[in-house]
């Protein structure tokens, strides 16, 4: 029943990873949906940040206005480390849920765990593996830039307000180079697959 960390920074390929990982038989539990779901309207959650933030971060239905609120945090740490007591223990609480649940389910299972804010966030890691998709800056930008029509400065913006490369590599035990073809990421998953019991077999003897 191993439970792995899935990371990577913005248009890094992690999505990719972990479709693949699920395909192959693992569960995921993706961070951003856990998120999503503890901030849902009507939540505690969701009123604790209406109330530090004030209601103009609500939509008329009730439901969080992302945009709203991120122009409130983006730039602004001491707002965003508000935001990131309010938001973090939550979803730490509803992915360990998910976790148990899915290991009730079947006690073999893979469980990964699809988190963009590893670094950020890290407090008693339960994992027995982290694995980081990983592309250059420059690629990275390019991406965003191709592929989700950001301009080059929002690129540039989005990708300077994560933590830097060197900090998700410094914790990783595999990483997937995400420069290449698709191909290449995806052959790159599959042998980390079929290794992946040896893998956690080491990390549990040291």
């Amino acid at each position: 029943m191993p439970l792995i960390a899935l990371t990577g920074g913005i248009a890094a390929g992690k999505s990719t990873v972990a479709a693949r990982l699920a395909e192959l038989g693992a569960v995921i539990v993706d961070a951003d949906q856990v998120v999503r779901d503890v901030q849902g309207a009507g939540s505690p959650v969701l009123q604790r940040i209406a109330d530090e933030f004030g209601d103009d971060i609500l939509t008329d239905e009730g439901s969080l206005d992302r945009p709203a609120l991120g122009a409130l945090v983006f730039g602004n740490p001491d707002r965003l480390a508000a935001l990131n007591a309010i938001v973090h223990p939550a979803v730490r609480e509803e992915s360990a849920r998910r976790f148990g649940e899915a290991f009730a389910a079947d006690p073999d299972a893979v469980v990964v765990y699809d988190v963009p804010l590893l670094v950020e966030a890290r407090v008693d890691d339960p994992w027995e593996l982290i694995v980081v998709a990983h592309a250059p800056a420059d690629l990275r930008e390019q991406r965003l830039v191709d592929l989700r029509g950001m301009s080059r400065q929002e690129a540039a913006s989005r990708i300077a307000s994560q933590v830097p490369d060197e900090a998700r590599l410094a914790i990783a035990d595999v990483v997937i180079d995400t420069t290449g073809t698709l191909a290449q990421t995806l052959d790159q998953v599959d042998v980390l697959w079929e290794a992946l019991p040896l893998r956690i077999a080491a990390r549990r003897s040291r």
